[in-house]
């Protein structure tokens, strides 16, 4: 056997060994390939095996799972005009390999960039009040906006939440000082309703006790009989006349 020879069939047999590792590729359940020939869009493939040809073809791994974008703290001005920084996680996926590879350079990078100024955006058109209280629709309003325009590159945004809301001292303080005001507020409003309530009993107790002359006399009784309980207290009560009637004795029959 000619020394040269077997030399040659080794190499070829290496090179067909080394093409054929080459061609083959093993996907995994949440993977996808994006397969171009000849720089041309040639189709998705997976999961499993899925073998291309070397030279002609190359292909791009997609992971479809869902993906959480932390997105950095933003300076928000809301719009009564008061600064804060909020920042907030995003849920997302691949739903279309092809697009989320030729329709976009990086999703991962223009996702991300664009949470952050659709986040300064959506917040921007609310006031403060309504980011520390409704934070769940504006997180819902916040998604669909983040959908609408990543559903071009394949992209679908299942959640976003917002996770700080961040004040500086003095903002703090100012929203500490309105929440005691209102607090005050609130008790004067619950202390003048009752005075109203109280009063519209008085005159209702007025009215029936001035239909009974007696009933007056009764209460007058019976208001001495409490006073008179603390033994301390000297008490100059005015005698009715018409009590003073009845107390008046007869004339005697002598005429005296």
């Amino acid at each position: 056997m000619i020394p040269g020879l077997g030399l040659g069939l080794g190499a070829l047999l290496f090179l067909l060994l080394a093409l054929l590792v080459s061609a083959i590729r093993i996907l995994r359940e949440y993977e996808r390939g994006v397969v171009f020939q000849l720089g041309r869009f040639w189709g998705v493939k997976g999961p499993g095996l899925v073998i291309i040809i070397p030279v002609l073809q190359q292909m791009v791994r997609v992971d479809l799972r869902t993906v959480v974008l932390d997105v950095p703290t933003q300076d928000v001005i809301s719009r009564d005009n008061v600064s804060v920084k909020v920042n907030a996680v995003i849920y997302f996926r691949v739903v279309d390999p092809e697009r989320a590879i030729i329709q976009v350079a990086n999703f991962l990078e223009a996702t991300s960039q664009l949470a952050q100024t659709t986040l300064r955006s959506v917040l921007g058109k609310h006031e403060l009040d309504e980011m520390l209280a409704e934070r769940e629709r504006l997180n819902l309003d916040i998604q669909q906006v983040l959908d609408a325009q990543t559903d071009a590159w394949g992209i679908k945004v299942a959640n976003v939440e917002i996770k700080h809301v961040d004040l500086d001292e003095s903002m703090i303080r100012a929203i500490a000082r309105q929440a005691e005001a209102e607090r005050e507020r609130r008790a004067k409003v619950i202390h003048a309703e009752g005075e109203l309530q109280a009063s519209e009993k008085l005159q209702q107790a007025a009215f029936v006790l001035a239909r009974q002359p007696g009933a007056m006399q009764l209460r007058t009784l019976q208001t001495l009989g409490s006073i008179a309980g603390d033994k301390s207290s000297t008490i100059v009560f005015p005698l009715p006349m018409d009590v003073l009637a009845g107390l008046t004795l007869p004339p005697r029959k002598d005429g005296a």
